[in-house]
């Protein structure tokens, strides 16, 4: 098994932008790997 590590918002931040630019309507949908990336990355950094 592979050790997990916390999501970064640099990370999330790349995850969105490229999930955006692929998309068609420019956005990123809701409940999708960007937005849970992001969410994630928030929840860390307030750690």
């Amino acid at each position: 098994m592979s050790k997990s590590k916390s999501m970064s918002s640099q990370a999330a931040s790349r995850i969105q932008s490229s999930s955006a630019k692929s998309s068609n309507s420019g956005g990123v949908a809701k409940g999708s790997f960007a937005s849970r990336a992001q969410s994630s990355a928030s929840k860390n950094s307030n750690k």
